[in-house]
């Protein structure tokens, strides 16, 4: 006979249940490990500061870009954190749109996820101009001399209103779900003090929401508007970046592949970082009855599918440069990426995109928390190095051998990038203290709906 000892079935959820799990973080006193995690992100944050001090002190000179590679670090780190918000709207509107239930236990953590990578990814063009207190001649407003307009026809301008429009849908669409979250916070504040000044605080983020059915009409109505709106933005801001590079002649960016190539990779990318994040949220929150297993394992089959799609296109575009019998397609390919200066980046990335994604192919694999930790963090490394083949070694190995450069980092590249990382999950950490991380109002249609179902 087995010495196992089975569980005991747990007792069915209830409203009051799920509301106490899901504000009950807001107003505990932290963790010792919540603490410990935001102060070593807050260090590693100041990071980010003090380079951007030094780059306004010294100018953009400080990093290591030449007259050949142009685009270095700073935009290689800005599609790779563009890429991290676009599987937040993935998450949150097109599952919704789809009405998928599962999403409600994992799309608010990757919402927030979206809104934090938008407004690490808006810093990277504003340093990349060299001259930041000059780029708001970037927006189309009046001037006096009528002489500053944008020139519309430039890919750079469509990339500051594919962004801006993105990141401005984004927030409002986070914001939209949070209000009946924030009013349930706002009634569960306690009769002291300080629960006094939260309450005011929360009532006047949820704007008086009272929870009538009127109200809640014209919020589905309006979150579902925000859905249609969302979506479509997910595919045009990131087909736009991809855009910008594919209308130039450089070799290894004149793709037609690159705006599909670019989606799918985005996602593949940021569903990688949505492991990284709800791996722990679910141990340290307790939170193993909203965000289960079933939850981590429908993410790996997406990111087996998009992934999928993505070693479809790194085999195309050998195909391709092989096919237009190109020397220069053929020169950025066959030689410089297999076996040039920085061919080890080129074999890292697809150790980490494709090597390691085939343990999702196995059920135990998709349901395994070290498991999907791992092969989050390789996949992380690995499109961040997608972005780094594709920017600078496409940049270093152009036409003319004249031009031909190597691009390595500084060491403000490197305090630049650690930073950037240092400030998103110091936004994370700050948010899951203040608001639930769990929908609580859409988990409560489907968890208890589904408990009538069984029961």
């Amino acid at each position: 006979m087995s010495d196992v000892v089975p569980m005991a079935p747990l007792p069915p959820l209830t409203a009051k249940q799920i509301t106490d799990d899901l504000t009950a973080p807001i107003f505990r006193r932290p963790s010792l490990g919540w603490l410990a995690a935001i102060s070593a992100a807050g260090g590693v944050k100041m990071l980010l500061v003090f380079t951007i001090v030094m780059y306004i002190w010294g100018g953009y000179g400080i990093f290591n870009v030449n007259s050949t590679v142009g685009w270095g670090n700073d935009i290689a780190s800005y599609v790779f954190w563009i890429g991290i918000a676009v599987a937040g709207t993935l998450v949150s509107s097109i599952l919704f749109l789809f009405r998928q239930p599962w999403r409600t236990g994992v799309n608010r953590a990757t919402e927030a996820m979206t809104v934090f990578a938008v407004n690490i990814a808006g810093l990277y063009p504003l340093i990349h101009t060299g001259r930041p207190w000059c780029d708001y001649w970037l927006l189309p407003f009046p001037w006096d001399h009528l002489a500053l307009w944008p020139q519309f026809k430039s890919p750079i301008v469509w990339d500051v209103f594919a962004i801006t429009g993105y990141a401005t849908t984004s927030v409002f669409f986070f914001f939209l779900g949070l209000i009946p979250d924030l009013a349930t916070v706002r009634d569960r504040c306690p009769d002291t003090m300080i629960g006094r000044i939260q309450r005011m605080v929360y009532g006047g983020l949820c704007f008086g929401w009272k929870g009538t059915a009127s109200q809640w009409r014209h919020y589905e109505r309006a979150y579902a508007q925000f859905a249609w709106v969302a979506t479509p933005l997910v595919v045009g801001m990131h087909s736009t970046i991809a855009t910008l590079l594919a209308v130039t002649m450089v070799p290894g960016w004149h793709e037609a592949v690159f705006p599909p190539y670019f989606v799918s990779g985005a996602i593949f990318g940021g569903l990688a970082m949505a492991l990284l994040l709800l791996v722990p949220l679910r141990a340290g929150f307790k939170l193993h009855r909203y965000i289960t297993d079933d939850h981590f394992d429908k993410i790996a089959k997406i990111m087996l599918g998009v992934g999928s799609i993505v070693l479809y296109v790194y085999v195309m575009e050998f195909f391709t440069a092989w096919y237009s019998q190109s020397k220069y397609e053929w020169a950025q390919y066959y030689q410089y990426r297999l076996v040039g200066a920085h061919a080890w980046a080129f074999w890292l990335m697809i150790f980490c995109n494709v090597v390691c994604l085939q343990l999702f192919w196995f059920k135990k694999m998709r349901r395994n928390v070290i498991a999907l930790v791992f092969v989050g963090l390789m996949v992380n490394i690995g499109m961040w190095f997608e972005r780094f083949n594709i920017i600078v070694l496409s940049l270093e190995h152009d036409h003319l051998p004249v031009n031909w450069n190597y691009y390595s980092f500084s060491p403000f590249d490197y305090l630049l990038l650690a930073g950037s990382f240092g400030l998103f999950f110091v936004q994370f950490l700050g948010f899951i203290r203040v608001a639930p991380v769990v929908a609580i109002a859409e988990i409560k249609q489907t968890l208890l709906r589904q408990e009538a179902h069984h029961g």
